[in-house]
């Protein structure tokens, strides 16, 4: 009998989360588990994800999968089911929570160091059986689904991978304040050691960093209502997940909102994140009446020298090519999109029907800029 019972060895299980009440209770397991996993960032916490299903989750239906070994949780893949024909085939879709404009970048499964084929398995065993699409969006460099989607293609599933956008980011390590700004243009240098200089003169300088949500989105919007809509703060639904997710980021060491103050007017507003020793710039916005004193760059500058401050090992701007990031930060990372679809019948015509509609948008995005 003992030799029959060391011989029994209890397979890893995968359970399917698709109630609230339990995810909201995964929040403790969700965090440790995410500091053991080589995933690890702020758009991964709990806190993040969660605020964003209560916000933004729109006619999403939840459906994490969790992956435990005698009970251990090992693996959690944050997904959620979007509609049939969301992206135009005939299959529900399972995505990562936080998808959307919400600018979320580095999703991915969420694995304990060591556990990777354990968990990559469960997870493609599921997929297998499941019956979805697959689209895995802001996916970054090195990332767990690569792996899980080379999985998939190994079961004839229709595999899609492709670069979506760039993340400029700055390594701090080894570096100080002076030692980084001496290795920028020197133009570039030059005129924000001027206009640093030049402000100090003109006015009486305040930056500060403390919880101040509404002036950052007020600032934000207004640097915008010049140039057109951002999508940052744009719906009702977005300033509502900000509003809750800025006071919680606090609460846990996180929110560094940097305020530039000119004569006790805000001029310019720095959002960010200080998470595990990376700073995340998120957002930014200025009054367009201080526009010629380049309140934007300064706040930029003084934001990465509060990094330094911190002894922060990187300062990442996150996605978007913008030719002020281009100034600061002179390495990518690369953001990625997979598509996947089933090797059965449906699936096959699902993924035709999403590639003759790219084709259809490539055509009519030639012809409009022929002027044919």
């Amino acid at each position: 009998m003992l030799a029959t019972a060391q011989s029994v060895i209890s397979a890893p299980a995968t359970e399917v989360i698709q109630d609230v009440a339990a995810f909201a209770e995964l929040r403790s397991e969700w965090n440790r588990l995410l500091m053991s996993s080589r995933s690890d960032c702020l758009f991964l916490t709990w806190e993040w994800l969660f605020t964003w299903w209560q916000h933004l989750a729109g006619d999403r239906r939840l459906h994490l999968l969790a992956v435990r070994d005698a009970g251990r949780l090992i693996a959690i893949a944050p997904f959620a089911r979007s509609p049939r024909f969301r992206f135009g085939h005939p299959l529900e879709t399972l995505e990562f929570l936080g998808s959307g404009f919400v600018g979320s970048d580095y999703l991915d499964v969420i694995v304990e160091d060591g556990s990777e084929e354990i968990a990559l398995r469960a997870f493609s065993d599921h997929l297998a059986n499941a019956g979805f699409a697959l689209r895995w969006t802001n996916v970054g460099p090195d990332s767990m689904v690569a792996g899980l989607a080379a999985r998939q293609a190994e079961r004839q599933w229709n595999v899609s991978d492709r670069q979506i956008n760039v993340c400029p980011y700055i390594p701090l390590s080894g570096l100080t304040w002076e030692s980084y700004l001496a290795g920028l243009g020197a133009e570039h240098r030059y005129n924000f050691r001027r206009k640093w200089q030049r402000l100090n003169r003109d006015f009486e300088v305040r930056w500060e960093c403390r919880e101040a949500i509404e002036i950052a989105i007020a600032l934000h919007n207004r640097r915008w209502s010049e140039r057109g809509t951002s999508d940052a703060f744009h719906e009702a639904e977005l300033v509502a997940f900000h509003r809750e997710f800025a006071p919680l980021a606090a609460g846990l060491g996180w929110l560094r909102l940097y305020t530039l103050w000119l004569d006790d007017q805000p001029a310019a507003s720095l959002y960010g994140f200080l998470y595990r020793g990376k700073f995340y710039f998120y957002q930014s916005g200025f009054d367009p009446a201080y526009a010629k004193h380049s309140v934007g760059l300064l706040a930029m500058g003084l934001s990465i020298q509060e990094a330094f401050a911190e002894n922060a090992t990187e300062f990442d701007l996150l996605h978007g090519d913008e030719s002020y990031k281009a100034h600061w930060a002179k390495r990518l990372r690369d953001l990625r999109r997979f598509e996947l679809f089933p090797g059965h019948a449906l699936g096959r015509l699902s993924g035709s029907a999403v590639e003759l509609i790219r084709s259809a948008r490539r055509m009519a995005s030639g012809v409009l800029n022929t002027g044919q």
